[in-house]
């Protein structure tokens, strides 16, 4: 079966994942290796490992926006890879405290807009390389400065016609292989057609516009300096911000390519969390970027007919051994190849009609996954993420407000009658409207508080009731209860 059928979806899903590795580490503003390693690792160790039948863990375009701020930020890649070890460990404890159902507890909306975001940012990654500019450390500034005169000013001295001719027929391959008439081609996977292409096409390059892998490529790796462990906060910050993002991540991934296998095989969600914990803390030793779960490596192994997870470990496999026995076929790549690829994918996050299905929810669906968006651009990830998530809330808190009780007036033999009927759940969250409901009970009324249908009444509203009893009798309200229960509320002054 492995020969047949894993072996077959391996090899097809090594083809699609070696020319993201080498574009996700130069997106993310880390060596070259580093993604070929991460995809090494995520096929060997994290598959070994892992329950998943189908799910396939490498480099993840959804991390490049942070990886990048952090290694920036810490000024060292080998200071970075602390913070890659710090998120395995984070990820190692969530498995443990079986938290695997975490990801449920992030509105859908705000994930969408996290993943729009970064795809919107990746595209504008993508610019430099696309005119040739030879040097792709230079964004390091955020959005916004991408554009500014310098930067301007840079790209017109660097503009490369045969980088731009590359890229332009590289996406262009990339259109004509999504239409119906290239099905015949869709054993061959487009990002190895593109490569292929650039290789050929690549003769006028300057070998600052190739990829550019060591032929020895162990002896080049870096390791993390553990004894800049405790040597600055911002490691343990960047460390658990990765670890959480990761972590969704992988969850949301899992969940998908649960809904892809045809035997329907569940994903036990907190062992993949160790699994997935082990590989990120082995590539901060190892001097890899951090890893993932990822769609389209996942999606790619089951429509090539993957049975179990040999599959995987068997692209891992075939990672190691392009770089150690062809590493010179990599290096002829262009960086012009791996720009159009990552626009692509970039695109696929954040294509007009996810906008459009999320307008079409309404706003309380849209404008958290807008504003997501919005902040992440102009702030950073874990502010935008902040900004929309207190968004949700605020919606279910209004929600909340509204659903969980119900005044009914009404007039009875000249005397004002009030029901307020309790629902399901009345929590602290409904307090503040609660009490100006009952301040707003006219004098010489009745009032009837109804709870029969309550599964549960928080203290504070039970205090709050039981505090109006003593005013309702100063005000000659009529007070009526069912199925509330009275609390001392004396005991408290």
């Amino acid at each position: 079966m492995w020969l047949r059928h894993d072996f077959a979806a391996g090899l097809s899903v090594f083809l699609v994942a070696l020319p993201l590795c080498l574009g996700i580490a130069l997106a993310s503003g880390a060596p070259l290796y580093a993604g070929l390693l991460s995809g090494m690792i995520g096929g060997i160790i994290v598959a070994a490992i892992s329950a998943s039948s189908l799910a396939v863990s490498g480099p993840a375009a959804g991390l490049t926006t942070l990886v990048a701020a952090n290694i920036i930020m810490l000024g060292n890649y080998q200071v970075f890879l602390l913070a890659v070890i710090i998120a395995g460990a984070f990820q190692i404890l969530l498995g443990l405290l079986k938290l695997g159902a975490i990801a449920n507890y992030f509105p859908s909306a705000v994930i969408k807009g996290m993943l729009a975001a970064i795809g919107i940012i990746l595209i504008a990654k993508q610019i430099p390389l696309a005119l040739g500019y030879d040097r792709p450390d230079f964004w390091t500034t955020g959005l916004l400065n991408l554009f500014s005169s310098g930067n301007i000013t840079a790209f017109s001295h660097h503009i490369n016609n045969a980088s731009l001719i590359i890229f332009v027929v590289s996406l262009v391959l990339l259109g004509l292989l999504r239409q119906s008439f290239a099905k015949k081609l869709h054993f061959i996977p487009a990002p190895l057609l593109v490569a292929g292409l650039g290789i050929l096409l690549a003769f006028p390059l300057k070998k600052t516009q190739l990829v550019n892998i060591p032929t020895d490529i162990f002896s080049s790796i870096s390791f993390p300096e553990f004894n800049q462990l405790f040597s600055d906060m911002q490691i343990w910050k960047g460390g658990l911000i990765i670890g959480l993002l990761a972590t969704l991540e992988t969850l949301l991934c899992i969940e998908a390519i649960d809904k892809l296998d045809r035997h329907n095989r569940i994903t036990p969600l907190n062992r993949e969390l160790i699994a997935q914990g082990i590989g990120n803390m082995a590539c901060g030793i190892m001097g890899a970027i951090p890893l993932t779960a990822v769609v389209v490596r996942g999606a790619a192994n089951v429509d090539a007919g993957a049975r179990t997870k040999m599959s995987a470990i068997t692209h891992g496999v075939l990672l190691l051994l392009a770089v150690v026995l062809i590493p010179f076929v990599l290096n002829r790549i262009p960086y012009a190849s791996l720009s159009a690829i990552l626009l692509n994918t970039g695109y696929n996050l954040t294509q007009p009609k996810l906008y459009k299905n999320v307008f079409s929810l309404g706003w309380k669906q849209f404008l958290p996954f807008i504003l997501t968006i919005v902040m992440i651009l102009v702030t950073d990830l874990l502010i935008g993420v902040s900004i929309g998530l207190l968004l949700s809330v605020y919606f279910i808190i209004q929600n909340n407000f509204r659903a969980e009780y119900k005044v009914t007036r009404t007039v009875i033999h000249g005397f004002e009658t009030e029901l307020i009927k309790l629902n399901s759940n009345v929590t602290f969250l409904n307090k503040v409207k609660l009490k100006k409901a009952l301040d707003e009970v006219p004098e010489h009324s009745i009032l009837t508080i109804d709870a029969s249908n309550c599964n549960f009444i928080d203290y504070d509203i039970l205090e709050i009731i039981s505090e109006f009893e003593n005013k309702a009798k100063d005000r000659h309200i009529t007070l009526n209860t069912i199925g509330i229960e009275k609390v001392n509320v004396t005991a408290i002054h």
